[in-house]
């Protein structure tokens, strides 16, 4: 499974099955749309209608269980980084294929249930955002759910960027590096995700904005 990074929350999974894009609220943060035609597309939290000519598959943006081109998908109802208690505008999103299970969290807020924690399981790639200032997760946030969770790779996203313009200024990658406590394995225009090369000890990836 390869993974690609294009700003904000924004990635692609792809696989010999299946393309699926998380996220791509680019359009709203001055930037283009980066879907495909045939796309799976996840939306983790509320989106605008950011629409284009692009014919997706399939458009998911709420908890439940999919299966869509072999690929399976879990989303997981959570409280989002702004929501009051009780609500839950969030979807966390497990997405397994290639024998490889990627967790995405979007703007959650930084304490999760056990049964969501067990409803996540076993994760290999946890792509979680560090930009914080309130908006969402920063380093120290997204530290305690990586503690919980223990993903063996760890993707950020969702940190300071030129020509996105987001409603509150977002964190350095510099600065949630140093929260996170953790020294980047690699920095890399994708990552390729392999089972047999997965480690027990948890490793940072850097994606370098495709």
């Amino acid at each position: 499974m390869d993974v690609q990074y294009y700003g904000a929350n924004c990635i692609r999974l792809s696989t010999k099955k299946a393309s699926i894009l998380v996220d791509d609220n680019l359009m709203d943060l001055g930037s283009k749309s980066v879907a495909k035609n045939g796309d799976i597309v996840l939306f983790t939290g509320p989106h605008g209608d950011s629409s284009t000519n692009i014919e997706e598959k399939i458009v998911i943006d709420k908890p439940g269980e999919y299966e869509v081109s072999e690929v399976s998908i879990q989303g997981i109802a959570a409280r989002g980084h702004m929501d009051e208690e009780g609500q839950n505008s969030a979807t966390i999103f497990k997405i397994i294929d290639d024998d490889i299970k990627v967790v995405v969290v979007g703007n959650v807020f930084p304490e999760l249930s056990d049964d969501q924690l067990e409803s996540i399981g076993m994760v290999d790639v946890l792509v979680i955002p560090v930009g914080g200032n309130g908006y969402t997760l920063d380093g120290v946030g997204a530290l305690k759910l990586i503690r919980k969770i223990e993903p063996k790779v760890v993707i950020p996203t969702h940190f300071e960027e030129k020509g996105l313009s987001f409603a509150v200024p977002q964190q350095p990658l510099s600065e949630a590096i140093k929260a996170l406590a953790m020294e980047p394995k690699e920095t890399v225009s994708k990552y390729k995700a392999k089972p047999l090369e997965l480690t027990d000890n948890t490793q940072l990836i850097i994606l370098e904005k495709s």
